[in-house]
């Protein structure tokens, strides 16, 4: 069983690495080739870095409160939500790609990546919720303020996973800045969200906030 579980898991973590690269490469592709390759390396190192953080605080917290799932059969859960979150994320590369050929506007190129990841991480959420609940009214093997917990810990991760996201950035780059592997710390990710809103209203202030972001 638990051989199972270790193989599954492995089949998950496969599962998300390609899809996540292979939208990586969709998203990065807006400014070349080279940016491509790194988003598509990018994306995946986001995802998963951010689960490595995070999962051993949940699993810890689970047990003292009697969770007597496995660390196996807590991965495979978790897992199965970011399963999930890649496969709708990466549904939606053919709209990605229709945008960057009718459009240039970098602000709203990066606004719909991050609209794209928060409802495809609303169906993880969801995904996650649900076997979660399964091991604790049918196993019973999951208390119920393990409920409580698990959303307490997925605002965690969202913060983590935001503020990793800004360490890593550029990932759609400007077509007006020369390639970066990675930018300088300044900022944080939620004023980068407001100045790409604004820049989507005053094009002519979008180079500055390039030049940020």
């Amino acid at each position: 069983m638990k051989n199972f579980q270790k193989k599954y898991v492995l089949k998950q973590l496969l599962v998300i690495f390609l899809f996540t690269l292979v939208y990586g490469v969709v998203m990065g592709s807006f400014n070349g080739a080279l940016q491509s390759m790194v988003t598509g390396l990018k994306i995946p190192v986001l995802i998963l870095l951010s689960l490595l953080v995070c999962f051993p605080a949940l699993f810890v917290i689970q047990y003292m409160i009697g969770s007597t799932m496995t660390i196996f059969q807590m991965a495979n859960t978790i897992l199965s939500g970011f399963v999930v979150f890649s496969t709708i994320a990466l549904s939606f590369a053919p709209i990605v790609v229709f945008f960057m050929i009718t459009s240039d506007n970098y602000s709203f190129l990066k606004l719909l990546h991050v609209a794209i990841f928060v409802f495809s991480g609303i169906f993880a959420v969801r995904t996650i919720i649900n076997g979660l609940l399964y091991s604790c009214e049918k196993k019973n093997i999951y208390p119920k303020l393990g409920m409580n917990v698990f959303k307490i810990w997925i605002v965690i991760f969202a913060f983590v996973s935001s503020q990793l996201a800004w360490n890593l950035r550029p990932f759609v780059g400007s077509r007006d800045l020369p390639f970066e592997l990675f930018r300088e710390r300044e900022g944080n990710f939620y004023v980068a969200v407001g100045q790409s809103v604004g820049g989507l209203f005053q094009p002519k202030k979008q180079s500055t906030i390039d030049e940020q972001q």
